[in-house]
């Protein structure tokens, strides 16, 4: 799908779908992204493909900017085929509970890329009914029946009788259907018909088990358990005789959601301001830069962005020297009208008598920014590093 990345999809839904369902999988798929960690490394890209080891497939481009997006194995599964041609020519990839299907003109609906009808097509099983001996029989079982008329649409008026039998029924005009108990609880939960679509069916009983078919997938619902998606995509792939054999990995990286996370850039170790005097260790921090450098008898042994104090609350700069170490306190009180109480805080390196320090913060990833009350943030790592490493009485330089 090269070349294919820069096209508007209509899936305004994403976000709330990937949530809900995370939790109807009781798993979590993140509570919340960090502030923005800043600058960014200017030669840094997310990998356009990933590969999937649980199926052996890859996803590319589009389509894996909508399986991440939309909610990814709790929402689509994991893709069970290889991106296939179409007659029409789109291009489909079936995953365990979807389609999806990029469009180069568009489909009918105007998407370029979209999630197929599955469940729409999945259709109602073939009763087949015959004559003997003047009565009619029928040819099939009494599950496949029940299931060929939860395809027969609704009037209005039937569902006005149905939903006084069931007051929590909701009809859908424009699908002949309607929802009601758990499966209306999933669909509104997941955005209704931006993710499912709309019912294709009523809610239907076989051994025990409810099912619900909708455009998009189908639920079911046994006693006991939660609403669960069946695997519509690998039961079409099976039906349509689709290739799922895996593929080999070849340099295609395993996907990781961390290989999204876009890196912090270090600051240039080639050009930091003057080391402090005396040749021995010093760091070196530049207000400007929101930067640090660690030197250690004139070479430079390590770098990082860091957050000084904001507007109200400037780190002073200045020569310093570390004058005491706490490995870890709680930090409280009130400057400038504003108050504050952060328990905890790692690897604590005074350098003024006015209660600024260096430390680790667990609380931001925005280096890079001005973010303190005049303290010098660091990253936990690179705070225990210079923990470990800096003696007190270590020369602490900050320029403008």
């Amino acid at each position: 799908m090269a070349g294919r990345r820069v096209v508007s999809m209509r899936f305004g839904m994403a976000a709330r779908v990937a949530a809900v369902l995370a939790v109807v999988a009781s798993a979590m798929l993140g509570t919340g992204a960090p502030a923005a960690a800043l600058p960014i490394d200017p030669d840094w890209a997310p990998p356009p493909t990933v590969y999937i080891p649980e199926t052996g497939h890859t996803i590319d481009r589009l389509f894996l900017d909508l399986w991440r997006t939309g909610g990814g194995v709790f929402a689509y599964g994991n893709p069970i085929t290889p991106e296939i041609e179409g007659e029409d020519g789109q291009v489909v990839q079936y995953y365990e509970y979807a389609r999806f299907e990029y469009w180069p003109e568009g489909n009918a609906d105007g998407e370029i890329v979209a999630l197929g009808p599955i469940g729409a097509e999945l259709g109602p099983p073939a009763v087949v009914r015959r004559r003997f001996k003047g009565r009619e029989e029928g040819g099939a079982s009494e599950a496949a029946a029940a299931e060929a008329r939860a395809w027969t649409p609704r009037t209005e008026r039937d569902a006005e009788r149905f939903a006084r039998k069931q007051p929590d029924y909701r009809f859908v005009p424009e699908a002949g259907h309607g929802v009601w108990g758990g499966f209306r609880g999933f669909w509104e939960a997941t955005g209704e018909a931006a993710y499912l679509g709309n019912p294709v069916t009523e809610e239907y009983t076989v051994n025990r088990t409810a099912y619900q078919t909708f455009e998009r997938g189908k639920l079911r619902w046994r006693e006991g358990e939660a609403v669960a998606m069946e695997p519509v995509g690998a039961m079409l792939a099976e039906r349509y005789d689709l290739p799922t054999t895996p593929a080999p990995q070849g340099d295609v990286p395993t996907y990781d959601e961390a290989l999204f996370v876009a890196p912090i850039a270090q600051p240039d170790p080639a050009a930091p301001p003057a080391p402090a005097p005396g040749g021995g260790r010093s760091l070196v921090i530049s207000l400007d830069q929101q930067a640090m450098w660690a030197f250690d008898g004139g070479r430079i042994v390590r770098t990082s962005y860091v957050s000084t104090g904001k507007e109200k609350f400037r780190t002073p700069p200045g020569l310093f020297a570390v004058n005491t170490k706490i490995a870890s306190q709680t930090m409280a009180g009130v400057l400038g009208g504003e108050s504050y109480n952060v328990p905890d805080v790692p690897y604590v390196m005074y350098f003024t008598d006015r209660g600024h320090a260096i430390h680790g913060a667990y609380w931001h990833d925005n280096f890079g920014n001005p973010m303190s009350h005049g303290c010098v943030n660091l990253p936990l790592d690179v705070a225990e590093w210079i923990y470990d490493w800096a003696p007190v009485g270590l020369p602490v330089l900050i320029v403008p």
